[in-house]
């Protein structure tokens, strides 16, 4: 099978509403491990996500290694406020795989093999919009993986979450990025960004102001904007 990555951006631009919100981008998405982009509020996080998912059109390149079509269905997105569909939890897990065409029982199955994987099991006939936090931010995590994804786009998957629920969601997304999955994490939290990334994007201004290995980013970083922000000071 061939990989969808890497994803490679050449002077990448995105605007909203005339105004230029990120960019130009030069990056390139390899395969594997997971990507951390960190910045200050405003920096551009939420959108360079929607904008390598395509949620969001953007001007100058954005290249796959294989035909964009194909690299969408290989991709899934989980968002910093979670939603669901106004079914059962079982029926959002199915979902995705009824939109691709799976039969109604395989669908089912897969999706109670899904909910006991994430602990959602026991939550299986309970209506996904009476959820708690933690459990609905699962529910939207394991909905996105269930039809296993190579890259998983997660904008602040923790940003509303108790400890306890990071905790619970962070492994999952360990566990994901060790069977293979690439992830790809817009995250405010140092904290977890230490703990999960291999590599790290800072943004600053919707610009990448550094880019490489995690650890020695965190170690030392090359600019005064990258050290000052992991500092806990105020960069603009």
């Amino acid at each position: 099978m061939v990989s969808v990555l890497p994803l490679r951006l050449r002077g990448a631009t995105l605007h909203r509403r005339g105004a230029l919100r990120v960019g130009p981008v030069d990056l390139t998405l390899a395969a594997g491990g997971a990507t951390a982009v960190i910045g200050p509020n405003g920096a551009g996080k939420t959108s360079l996500l929607r904008m390598m998912h395509g949620l969001e059109r953007a001007a100058g390149t954005l290249e796959w290694a294989v035909p964009e079509p194909q690299a969408r269905l290989a991709q899934a997105h989980v968002a910093q406020r979670a939603t669901a569909l106004r079914r059962s939890v079982q029926a959002n897990l199915a979902y995705p795989l009824r939109l691709r065409g799976a039969p109604r029982a395989e669908a089912r199955r897969r999706a109670t093999a899904q909910a006991a994987r994430f602990g959602l099991a026991h939550l299986l006939d309970q209506p996904a919009p009476s959820l708690s936090g933690g459990e609905m931010q699962r529910l939207a995590l394991a909905r996105a993986l269930i039809l296993e994804p190579e890259i998983l786009f997660a904008d602040e998957p923790c940003a509303a979450l108790d400890g306890a629920a990071t905790r619970e969601v962070e492994a999952h997304l360990r566990e994901t990025v060790e069977g293979g999955t690439t992830l790809v994490l817009a995250t405010h939290d140092m904290g977890q960004a230490r703990r999960l990334a291999d590599r790290v994007v800072f943004l600053l201004r919707g610009r990448v102001h550094e880019a490489g290995p995690a650890a020695a980013f965190f170690a030392g970083p090359a600019t005064p904007e990258a050290r000052a922000f992991l500092r806990g000071d105020i960069v603009e």
